[in-house]
């Protein structure tokens, strides 16, 4: 086995996660589970499995997963969410590797699921991202929400062949259902970030989404769940621009919120 750690963060993914364990099975003897208030049976089915498992607050998805970080036997962390596994071919790789440097960072091949279907093209088609690096060089960033690493400058970034398995949703419901809740986030992210929502972006930037990842990424090509990966993704660019402009709305002064500052009465 490897002297690194998989760390989750998660919240009721008692549909997901027992099989997102078991594959790394052989991997690890570290698997690492913050709970932040599962109400579905999620702790049992950790324990189940033979994970460690934790609960804590929710801070935000970049803080949270550092705190979750920090607990894990090992420097080296694979970070990866309830509904991300990974195969066989990631696993064999990832067995025969020497973690010998600290500067190093791996990145990994997607394959995204929406049901049962494998999406090859669109919003989520020749998906990469860096997951397994060393947290002594390597953390975070205090994102609420689409966190991202900071990297160190002499990071150097490694390709391992292999994939994670990402089950984004089950059905086009829970996507859609998924994606609004993420539309509300980015809203208020974007708000404290002092961001505006103009009637274009609220109007415009949703139907460049759907005709950029159904025809420019050939999300056609994945069928039916394609054109609904392509709908759900301009519904959550609509509403989380729309979510912005409330508000944006909700903190003007009375006097602004029709667009023009109302003029003061003489005395």
């Amino acid at each position: 086995m490897q002297r690194l750690s998989v760390v989750i963060v998660c919240k009721n993914g008692a549909n997901v996660i027992g099989e997102t364990i078991k594959s790394f099975a052989g991997l690890t003897g570290d698997v690492l589970i913050y709970d932040s208030g599962s109400t579905d049976g999620t702790p049992e089915i950790v324990k189940q499995n033979g994970a460690r498992f934790f609960e804590g607050e929710w801070n935000g998805f970049g803080k949270t997963k550092n705190k979750a970080n920090a607990m894990a036997k090992y420097d080296w962390i694979l970070s990866l969410d309830a509904d991300e596994a990974i195969d066989e071919e990631l696993k064999k790789n990832l067995l025969q590797h020497a973690f010998d440097d600290e500067m190093k960072v791996y990145e990994f091949g997607f394959k995204n699921f929406l049901g049962n279907k494998w999406l090859r093209f669109g919003e989520w088609g020749n998906d990469k991202h860096i997951r397994l690096f060393n947290r002594k060089q390597v953390k975070w960033n205090n994102a609420e929400v689409h966190e991202s690493l900071i990297l160190p400058g002499e990071a150097k970034k490694i390709n391992i062949p292999g994939h994670v398995l990402h089950r984004t949703a089950a059905s086009v419901d829970e996507y859609r259902n998924k994606m609004n809740k993420y539309a509300e986030l980015n809203a208020e992210k974007y708000f404290k970030q002092g961001k505006k929502a103009s009637i274009f972006r609220i109007y415009f930037a949703p139907v460049f989404s759907f005709i950029f990842n159904f025809f420019f990424k050939l999300g056609f090509l994945d069928g039916a769940t394609g054109f609904s990966c392509a709908k759900v993704n301009a519904e959550y660019t609509f509403q989380k621009y729309k979510r912005l402009n409330q508000l944006n709305q909700q903190s003007a002064p009375d006097s602004y919120r029709d667009g023009s500052p109302q003029s003061e009465k003489s005395s």
